[in-house]
């Protein structure tokens, strides 16, 4: 191929090129449009209509102050309520650091762990040295934000709620039945306790004065 044929051939290109070029970014430009404006803002404005509450972050009010988050834990150490599991989040629940503390299971670190909070379970909650603890008490959640606990976890704190309210335990306990939340579907997984929730039923019941 001569100069001039090659010279010719790169000529040729350029209108082949430009007409791809422009359907191109005309491509992109739509495609972003549509993608990440239009779509994103319906879905935004639907969720506001249909499912309002959960759009503004399922908040949790308390005489009109918002107090937390349905779906986000917090953590409680009073003895007069009932405890979240275990949370690695920075130094617990902290939002700003969500996550797990990435142990492996024949990790010692993780082993040691376990042993020292189920000891703390079983001391906070007054239960016999030999006693089994739910493995939600023992370990601590992958979001480290985790607003529930198993229901045999909060069964073994009414003792301690209760004595430090002077409330019944059968009071208690129905505060935590009304708290426990079912399977999803009615097959996905485990049945539930809100903390957050119940703590509140429980400041309805007996107010506390704060600290």
């Amino acid at each position: 191929m001569t100069s001039s044929d090659l010279a010719a051939y790169s000529r040729s290109l350029i209108p082949k090129l430009s007409e791809q070029l422009r359907p191109a970014l005309l491509g992109v430009f739509w495609l972003t449009l549509l993608t990440g404006c239009v779509f994103p803002l319906v879905l935004f404005a639907l969720g506001h209509l249909v499912f309002p509450g959960q759009a503004a972050g399922s908040l949790l009010t308390r005489g009109g102050i918002v107090v937390g988050s349905e779906f986000i834990g917090q953590n409680f150490t009073r003895p007069e309520y009932f405890h979240p599991r275990p949370s690695a989040a920075g130094a617990g629940y902290d939002g700003t650091a969500s996550g797990g503390t990435n142990f492996g299971p024949s990790n010692p670190k993780l082993i040691e762990d376990a042993r020292q909070l189920a000891e703390d379970y079983r001391r906070s909650n007054g239960l016999p040295a030999e006693a089994l603890v739910p493995i939600d008490a023992v370990t601590r959640s992958g979001s480290g934000l985790d607003p529930h606990i198993s229901p045999l976890n909060a069964a073994l704190q009414i003792p301690r709620v209760a004595r430090a309210r002077s409330l019944s335990e059968d009071a208690v306990r129905g505060l935590v039945a009304a708290a426990t939340q079912g399977r999803q579907l009615g097959f996905l997984g485990d049945p539930r306790v809100s903390v957050l929730d119940l703590n509140l039923a429980l400041d309805r019941v007996d107010p506390l004065a704060p600290r």
